[in-house]
């Protein structure tokens, strides 16, 4: 097959990269549903375990098209590596517990998912590894965190719910600083619109459930990196403790690869046009969405992605009440906390994604009890509107 990394574009690599036929000659990636694998001899076995020679072992860490999809979301992201996992979240847990110790420290964002904070916080925090929460937007905040024994920057930008900007470039550089990687959370926009590796990051985590898949059918995470961080010490985690992503799974998120960048662009249009015409709603306080020119960090935006993504959220007058109001008038939008559908969704933040953040932690965080979420799909533009305006009156 081609060396792809270096001679095709990026919507080519989505389609093709990866992808080794088998003897058979299939044109479609085939779906490797085997546990094991056989060996032509016990020396080739022996070799195959002692890592002297490459090749399949077992398939909680060497499947061929788990293998297909890490070369090509690898290959999309600009990276060395890729180690696909079972969830986002198993992501980021074998990336800390493959690259972190017991009082090692972390720099995060404040503006996180709800679980990402809680697993910071409960549980690694049990292993040693600290973590200090900064606003995503100061860089004198984070730099003011940093501490010698801090290993980390994580973060994930735009934010969620809120659609907050962090400049990768200016964080890559304060991490590299003082020795500690950068790692971007991507699975709002996915490479189709921001590749945080060509702006300097270390590490790309991904919830191949969102966007990556796109319609809503399987559970995934990756790791994106260099060969000797996460080819080796993120990948050597997922050997022995095992979170592996299935192969049907890959199968299904290699399909979604081929179609990212056509449906990254038409979120992106169908949420800008909802964006503006929230704008205008008096129900609505603010609109939160870095393609609007409202938005605190638009110029950012334009300048770090090439596409604004489909993840808006906005706050409504009225609190909790008004939000809750909204979101069960709805008859076209689905009511539920997942997102990187064709199918538009809509969510209550406060008393979903994030409510078992503290109020504290939610104020901090900017989640307002009237804030709400919608991570715009595929449908027509006037049918979401018209869905929107059942519960858009006083």
């Amino acid at each position: 097959m081609p060396n792809f990394e270096d001679d095709y574009k990026f919507d080519t690599l989505a389609v093709r990269a990866g992808q080794v036929r088998t003897a058979e000659g299939e044109h479609c990636e085939p779906v490797f549903t085997t546990s094991s694998y056989v060996f032509s001899s016990a020396a080739q076995a022996a070799a195959r375990f002692s890592d002297e020679e490459p090749g399949n072992i077992y398939s909680r860490f060497t499947n061929p098209t788990v293998r297909t999809f890490e070369q090509r979301l690898a290959a999309m992201e600009g990276a060395d590596s890729c180690v696909a996992t079972a969830s986002g979240m198993s992501a980021i847990l074998s990336t800390c517990l493959g690259l972190l110790g017991s009082g090692d420290h972390i720099v995060s964002s404040r503006s996180i998912f709800g679980s990402t904070t809680m697993l910071f916080t409960n549980f690694l925090e049990k292993l040693g590894i600290k973590t200090s929460f900064v606003n995503l937007t100061d860089i004198d905040d984070w730099a003011a965190a940093i501490r010698p024994e801090t290993r980390f920057l994580f973060l994930e930008t735009p934010s969620n719910p809120l659609t907050e900007m962090a400049d990768i470039a200016q964080l890559a550089e304060l991490a590299h600083q003082n020795d500690a990687l950068l790692v971007v959370d991507n699975c709002f926009c996915t490479p189709a619109l921001q590749r945080p590796i060509g702006l300097g990051a270390d590490i790309v985590i991904h919830s191949a459930t969102k966007f990556l898949d796109g319609q809503g059918r399987c559970v995934g995470g990756a790791v994106v990196g260099p060969k000797d961080i996460v080819g080796e010490k993120v990948f050597g985690f997922l050997r022995t403790a095992g979170p592996a992503m299935s192969p049907f799974n890959a199968w299904v998120f290699l399909k979604g690869l081929e179609t990212l960048s056509l449906r990254m662009k038409a979120h992106s249009e169908n949420a800008l046009a909802l964006a503006k015409w929230l704008e205008q709603q008096a129900m609505v306080k603010r609109v939160f969405y870095p393609g609007l020119k409202s938005h605190g960090q638009h110029e950012l935006a334009c300048r770090q992605q090439s596409g604004f993504g489909g993840l808006l959220s906005f706050e409504l007058k009225g609190g909790k009440e008004a939000g809750w109001k909204l979101i069960d008038a709805t008859r076209l939008i689905s009511i539920t906390a997942n997102l990187g559908d064709t199918k538009s969704t809509i969510t209550h933040p406060a008393s979903t994604t994030h409510n078992r953040l503290t109020l504290q932690q939610r104020e901090q965080a900017g989640i307002a009890d009237g804030l709400i979420r919608i991570a715009v799909g595929l449908e027509d533009i006037e049918d979401l509107k018209n869905d929107l305006c059942r519960g858009l009156v006083r």
